[in-house]
C-alpha cells in the first residue's frame, strides 16, 4: 500500500473516489456514536456496584476515631479515607485532605483562593498583582484551561514532549514573576497518555520561580495502568521538599474513574504550610465532605491498596480492548499511507491523534456529518485554538466494542479524505 506523497494525482483523485462512496454509504445510516470525552463505560460502572450495598440502615457505622458519619464534622476526611488515599498516591497520610466527588472543583476552589487571597500567608492575591500568567503543556486538559482562563490568567502553551512538558522552555517562561504556576498531568496524560520521566519532575521541583508559582499537580491516572509496562512517576512533593521549595505543588486526585465517575472520592495533598492554608478557607467553606461515601469506599476496598490493584486490573480488562480496537484500526488503515501520527499509551483513558496539518476541523466535522461526535478541535490547546489545526483527543473507553469499531472506521475515512483534499488542493 503506497504512502500518499508516493501517489499520483491519478492514484490520489481515484483513492479520494473510492473513500468518498464508502463515506456516503455510512451517511446513509444515521449513525448517532458518541466518543467525544474520557467517561467509563457502563460495564465499568458496574465493576463497583456492589459497593451500594456496602452502607445500609443496618450497616455498622462505627470509624476507626468514633467520628458520626451521618452528622457534621471532620474537615480533613476520614482516618482510613486519607490511609487509603496515602497507599495509593504514595504521600504520608498527614498531608491528605479529602474532598466531595470532584478533584476539579479542588482545583477550582484552590485557584480561586490564590487568585483572591494568595496562595500562602505573606503573598499578595494574583488579582491585585494584575497580568498573571499560567503554563499549559499542550495538547493537555480542556477543563484545566477553562479554570484558568475563567480567572483571567494569561494562558501560556508549553508543547509536551515524550518525557512531560518541554522544560527548557518551562524554566525560561517560570522565570517570569508574572507566571504563578503550571497544569501538570503527571502519569498517562490527558490526552497524550506520555508520563512525566524522573528527570522532569526533578527540574520542576528545582527551577527558578516567583515565590507563589503553585504547580497544579493533577494525578488523575496514577493508578490507571493498562498493559504489564506501566509508568512510575517521582513524587514531586518530596521533590520539593528535597529543592527547598516545599510549598510549589499541590497534588489532586479522585476515584471518579476508580468507581463511579459522579460519586468517587476527590483528594488533595500538599504541605504542611500550604495545607493550613487551604483548610483556613475549607474552614469558612464548608463543615467536612460526605463521610457516608468515604466509608463505603474504604470498605469496598478493605485490604487497601491490595484490592485497589485488584480492582484496576479488573477496569484494565474492560478498558484494554478499547484501545486495541482503536490502535489496530489506525496501525491498518492510517499508518500504510503516512498522514498522521498518534500516541500508544501504557495507561491513562486517550490516543493523542495528530492528523494532517490544517486537516483536523474538517476531520471533524466529516465525522460530525455523518453521525459520529468527537471532542471539538482545539480543546486540547488553551482558548480552544489548536495553531496547527492538527491535533483530537480520541476517548475509546465509552462506546461498545461494536460501535467503537464503526466509530473509527468512519474517523479514518475522514482523516485519509480531509487530507486528500488538501494534497489535491495543493
Amino acid at each position: 500500500m503506497k504512502k500518499y506523497s508516493e501517489m499520483t494525482r491519478e492514484e490520489l483523485t481515484a483513492e479520494k473516489e473510492r473513500l468518498q462512496a464508502r463515506y456516503d454509504k455510512y451517511m446513509k445510516q444515521g449513525l448517532n456514536l458518541n466518543m467525544a470525552r474520557g467517561k467509563p463505560s457502563i460495564e465499568q460502572e458496574e465493576a463497583s456496584i456492589e459497593m451500594l450495598d456496602i452502607i445500609n440502615s443496618r450497616s455498622n457505622l462505627a470509624t476507626e476515631e468514633k467520628q458520626d458519619i451521618l452528622n457534621y464534622g471532620n474537615l480533613m476526611g476520614l482516618i482510613e479515607a486519607r490511609r487509603l488515599f496515602s497507599e495509593i498516591l504514595g504521600v504520608p497520610v498527614e498531608k491528605i485532605v479529602i474532598g466531595g466527588n470532584s478533584s476539579l472543583n479542588m482545583m477550582f476552589d484552590y485557584l480561586m483562593q490564590c487568585f483572591a487571597m494568595g496562595s500562602g500567608e505573606g503573598h499578595e492575591p494574583w488579582v491585585v498583582q494584575g497580568g498573571c500568567k499560567f503554563l499549559c503543556p499542550s495538547p493537555g486538559y480542556d477543563r484545566h484551561f477553562g479554570i484558568a482562563e475563567y480567572l483571567g490568567l494569561e494562558l501560556i502553551p508549553v508543547p509536551m514532549t515524550p518525557t512531560g512538558p518541554d522544560m527548557d522552555i518551562v524554566e525560561e517562561l517560570a522565570k517570569d514573576p508574572k507566571v504563578k504556576g503550571m497544569f501538570c498531568v503527571p502519569k498517562y496524560a490527558n490526552p497524550t497518555g506520555q508520563s512525566y520521566s524522573d528527570e522532569t519532575v526533578k527540574r520542576i521541583a528545582k527551577m527558578e520561580t516567583a515565590p507563589d508559582f503553585r504547580v497544579i499537580w493533577d494525578n488523575a491516572y496514577v493508578i490507571h495502568d493498562l498493559t504489564g509496562r506501566h509508568d512510575d512517576v517521582l513524587d514531586l512533593l518530596d521533590e520539593c521538599e528535597k529543592a527547598g521549595n516545599p510549598d510549589r505543588a499541590v497534588l489532586f486526585a479522585s476515584t471518579s474513574k476508580v468507581t463511579f465517575p459522579g460519586a468517587g472520592i476527590a483528594v488533595l495533598a500538599a504541605n504542611e504550610d500550604n495545607l493550613k492554608w487551604i483548610l483556613k478557607r475549607m474552614d469558612k467553606q464548608t463543615i467536612g465532605a460526605d463521610k457516608i461515601n468515604q466509608l463505603r469506599h474504604v470498605r469496598f476496598f478493605a485490604n487497601g491498596i491490595v484490592d485497589v490493584k485488584a480492582h484496576m486490573d479488573k477496569l484494565a480488562g474492560i478498558i484494554t480492548p478499547h484501545f486495541n480496537v482503536v490502535l489496530s484500526t489506525f496501525e491498518r488503515k492510517l499508518k500504510p499511507r503516512d498522514i498522521c501520527t498518534w500516541t500508544n499509551p501504557n495507561g491513562g483513558y486517550f490516543i493523542s491523534l495528530d492528523c494532517m496539518e490544517g486537516t483536523a476541523t474538517r476531520v471533524y466535522n466529516l465525522c460530525k456529518e455523518c453521525g459520529v461526535t468527537l471532542t471539538t478541535v482545539g480543546a486540547t490547546w488553551p482558548y480552544g485554538k489548536d495553531p496547527k489545526d492538527s491535533n483530537m483527543r480520541i476517548a475509546p473507553t465509552y462506546p461498545s466494542l461494536e460501535e467503537l469499531a464503526v466509530a473509527t472506521d468512519v474517523l479514518c475515512i475522514a482523516i485519509r479524505l480531509a487530507a486528500l483534499e488538501k494534497i489535491l488542493e495543493d
